[in-house]
């Protein structure tokens, strides 16, 4: 691309400002029609400059700021015209015998349009930045305040949170397997949820070559059901009355029959009856 003095640039830009005379705008129009690389950048100003101009909403300042605009760039009162020396005017020569050299006018107007233009382009793009970070201050401190086009948009941001769902307590029921209240021999226990219950070994004695079988009497089976033998160990844990409903398993009597090492052998009770319960509820479900 061509180098361009100061004073086409400054052309450019204030062009892209719209700040020149007819006869400015008209000369730098007649330079675009027969330059394309100084079409290009005008061009590039506009974009520069218009881009800025657009983000900035429109409002129309206080009388006061026009004043303070003014004061701040030396224009707060009225400028004397520029007086350009001429040869009339011109103090005369101190020597008569050197005449006295010529004014060059056009060096003096060059100078004060360029430094006009440029005061001008700083000026407007000072304005247009200070507007800016005004804008941007807003939008982080105050977007309410912006018209709905320029506030910032809302960021949404989704989180997963993983948490462990526990199981509310089930309800617990509670039988003493006795032959008299005096002596307990075995507690059941049963959870109303899973239906699996544990029997813990109280006062029961193993014999030699015998075992403790717990049966399950309800007048909702045809018969006695064997829930299996009871262990050698302290606690004993089945889940084997899952298969029934809740109200036979709550209703029922639990009976313990002394039977043939290892239990009964036809799945009918043969030895005798040695304890007894029925089930109480010892902790209700949770609500």
């Amino acid at each position: 691309m061509m180098a361009y003095s100061e004073d086409h640039i400054a052309l450019a830009a204030e062009y892209a400002l719209g700040t020149l005379d007819a006869d400015e705008r008209a000369q730098v129009e007649t330079m675009m029609s027969v330059d394309k690389e100084f079409m290009v950048l005008v061009e590039a100003w506009q974009q520069k400059l218009g881009g800025l101009n657009q983000m900035v909403g429109s409002v129309e300042p206080r009388p006061e700021v026009w004043d303070r605009i003014k004061a701040a760039i030396g224009h707060s009162e009225p400028q004397s015209p520029l007086l350009l020396p001429d040869a009339q005017s011109a103090p005369p020569p101190t020597d008569v015998s050197e005449p006295a050299a010529p004014v060059d006018t056009s060096k003096v107007i060059q100078l004060s349009a360029r430094a006009r233009r440029w005061r001008n382009v700083a000026t407007l793009t000072t304005a247009i930045a200070a507007a800016l970070v005004a804008m941007i201050a807003t939008q982080l401190f105050a977007p309410d305040r912006l018209p709905e086009g320029l506030r910032p948009k809302v960021r949404t941001q989704v989180v997963e949170v993983k948490t462990t769902v526990i199981p509310p307590p089930s309800g617990q029921y509670v039988a003493l397997l006795q032959k008299d209240s005096a002596s307990p021999a075995f507690i059941l226990t049963v959870d109303a949820t899973s239906k699996n219950f544990t029997v813990r070994r109280v006062g029961a004695a193993p014999e030699p070559g015998k075992s403790f079988e717990l049966w399950l009497v309800s007048d909702k089976l045809p018969g006695a059901r064997s829930l299996g033998v009871i262990g050698g160990d302290d606690f004993t844990t089945r889940p084997v009355l899952q298969s029934y409903d809740a109200d036979t398993v709550n209703e029922a009597t639990y009976a313990v029959t002394l039977e043939p090492e290892g239990g009964s052998p036809t799945g009918v009770a043969t030895g005798p009856v040695v304890f007894t319960g029925k089930l109480i509820e010892a902790v209700p479900p949770a609500r």
